[in-house]
């Protein structure tokens, strides 16, 4: 197992000749970057014209007449290019020549709001920055210090091969907010005709940002995000907690108070003063429109999913052909892992050359594990020997072909041996594991049984109720807190459990759950609209030996807004990858209420009821 992770994850030709032909960083332990301000021009409809504040990186022995492969890389939401210093002097010591920019509408002193990383306006900035490392000399760039024109001619280029000027040999790499505008960079690319962007290193971002911001799971196409899809049929469910964290972020003012904003009042005033300013706190104007339709009717509307679905991968995933190395977050409440399934399995479906790591570290606990990448030192890294291997070979044209897969952390095995190459298991592609079916088993009011047969099925009916439009049950939470125990008041949430393992169980992947549910009040309701319909969220805990003790395996669970409650419903639950011990029960839960969402305005009183010709089930993936 080892070695296949190294394998996947890694290269030997990285460990060998590749970094010794590589020109090193000086003698003073770095790269000293160059401050200059690019303008890009002809941005979106508007035809904007941004300032840029960009550092240039250039390694020692790159010139020329010995011209270097380039990386472009940008920060995460909130984040300036500092953040990717680490990233320009790793990758600069293999010999890359690196442009960290801050991202349009970040802190540079530039009045260009904040896009989301659409494909009109960030990924046409980011193109015109490729033509900059291409020696295009209408790119307009001043060096800060000098006040001079800067003018690249250190870098590869293609041009002769692809017969698209100003072509270098180019990869990008970077999280987040800055994972998200490399697949924006290559579809403008790709639209364009002229491909330039060679290969990219995308880590946990988003494939539809209206799935992220408002999850629905029980209207997704097929069913799961296996479909290539997490773009539901249905209207999602606000993430209220992540929302008031990255919107007090990137508002203009730098709003000190987030604690602020996650008081339901003041977050509806906020955008409901905001969506009439000009600038919008910072951002496009549909951002603000979007967070006070959430704020004040509970849900956002069909124009703003479509205009959050169209900043997203999912909307031109068909002009992504670039190489991708896809990694997502096990711990991330914010881009889950059926995120990256839907984007890994579209793209491997076209033909694009993917592979998907699911690592340990995401936007919910962000320090990856020793062993597991250094930015600064890629090398030293599993994962940064993996966007090496990629780089050299789609960038440099040097090394063998990188595998294609999938790999994923495990923690337990971590825990006992301490080794990070260990600790990943390797797999041909995803899906892994087989499926085992548990079905739901009433036996009171608060829940009951997972049993393994139809058969042993008692028939009898739980139930439970909303109460509150955010909250009372705290399981999902923000970066800002990971701390508190997992809690549903009573009333609020039904729970069946399996009886103690009687040897461990591994789960890698989403689980789903099909349920019949009632509900007085609700089918006349939803015929008014979102507003109306059921809303619940679905997680499965892992309940230790004591019955006390309960894990929400990095506190994920899958919100739902249930288009037609009398029709049984499947609802896809949050990917994981997580041991259930020997003596330890699996539970699934159903809950009114989430104190990190907005859901139902009004009481909605539930029942579940299980027994002859009840439809109720979790499925869950299984390796053995």
């Amino acid at each position: 197992m080892r070695r296949t992770a190294t394998a996947l994850l890694s290269s030997v030709v990285v460990a060998g000749g590749v970094v010794a032909l590589a020109p090193q960083a000086s003698a003073t332990g770095g790269i000293t970057p160059r401050d200059l301000t690019i303008t890009v021009t002809g941005l979106g409809p508007e035809q904007r014209t941004c300032r840029i504040d960009a550092d240039l990186y250039v390694p020692a022995g790159a010139t020329k007449k010995r011209p270097a492969p380039a990386l472009l890389t940008t920060n995460g939401f909130g984040g300036t290019k500092a953040d990717q210093a680490d990233f320009a002097q790793g990758f600069g010591e293999h010999g890359y020549v690196t442009l960290a920019y801050t991202g349009l509408g970040f802190v540079d002193g530039d009045q260009c709001p904040i896009t989301l990383d659409d494909v009109e306006h960030d990924g046409a900035a980011a193109s015109q920055l490729l033509r900059f490392l291409g020696g295009d000399p209408s790119i307009r760039a001043v060096d800060d210090a000098t006040g001079k024109p800067v003018l690249i001619d250190q870098v590869a280029r293609e041009d002769a091969r692809t017969k698209v000027p100003h072509d270098p040999a180019v990869g990008m790499i970077g999280g987040s907010y800055g994972g998200q505008i490399q697949f924006a960079t290559a579809g403008f690319e790709r639209a364009a005709g002229t491909d330039r962007l060679d290969a990219i290193v995308p880590q946990i971002t988003w494939n539809d940002l209206a799935y992220s911001l408002a999850p629905e799971n029980s209207s997704l196409p097929g069913g799961t995000a296996r479909s290539g899809s997490v773009s539901a049929s249905g209207t999602g469910v606000f993430k209220y907690q992540w929302a008031a964290l990255f919107t007090a972020l990137g508002a203009a003012d730098g709003v000190q108070d987030l604690q602020a904003l996650a008081d339901p009042a003041r977050f509806t005033e906020f955008f409901l003063q905001a969506s009439k300013a000009q600038n919008c706190a910072n951002f496009e104007p549909q951002v603000c429109t979007a967070l006070a339709e959430v704020a004040t009717v509970g849900h956002p509307s069909q124009v703003s999913i479509d205009y959050l679905r169209s900043n997203s991968v999912a909307s031109y995933m068909a002009d992504v052909r670039v190489p991708t190395l896809l990694g997502q977050g096990q711990a991330d409440t914010l881009f889950n892992l059926q995120e990256s399934v839907a984007t890994y399995t579209a793209l491997r479906r076209q033909g694009t050359p993917v592979s998907l790591v699911w690592q340990s570290w995401g936007h919910s606990s962000s320090a990856p594990q020793p062993g597991e990448l250094d930015e600064r030192h890629p090398a030293r890294s599993l994962q940064g020997r993996a966007a090496l291997a990629w780089f050299d070979h789609y960038v440099r044209d040097r090394g063998p072909k990188p595998p294609q897969g999938f790999a994923y952390y495990r923690d337990w095995v971590f825990r006992a041996t301490g080794d990070i190459a260990e600790a990943y298991a390797v797999a041909r592609s995803y899906p892994v594991g087989d499926e085992q079916t548990f079905h739901l088993s009433s036996t009171g009011p608060g829940g009951g049984a997972l049993v393994g047969s139809p058969a042993q099925v008692a028939r009898g009916t739980s139930s439970w109720t909303s109460v509150a439009p955010i909250g009372p049950n705290y399981t999902e939470t923000s970066a800002l807190d990971q701390s508190g125990p997992v809690t549903d008041p009573p009333g609020t949430a039904v729970r069946f459990s399996t009886a103690p393992l009687p040897h461990a169980m591994d789960v890698v992947g989403s689980p789903r759950l099909t349920v019949q549910l009632g509900s007085p009040t609700v089918p006349a309701t939803q015929l008014t609209g979102p507003a109306g319909q059921l809303v619940a969220y679905a997680k499965v805990y892992d309940v230790a030996p004591d019955g006390r003790a309960v894990e929400l395996p990095n506190r994920l669970i899958s919100p739902v807004r249930i288009t037609d409650v009398t029709r049984p419903v499947t609802i896809e639950l949050p990917g994981i990858v997580h041991r259930f011990d020997t003596g330890h029960r699996l539970a699934v839960v159903l809950a009114g209420g989430d104190l990190a969402y907005r859901g139902s305005t009004a009481p909605q009183p539930v029942t579940l009821t299980t027994g002859a010709g009840a439809r109720q089930s979790l499925t869950v993936p299984v390796v053995r």
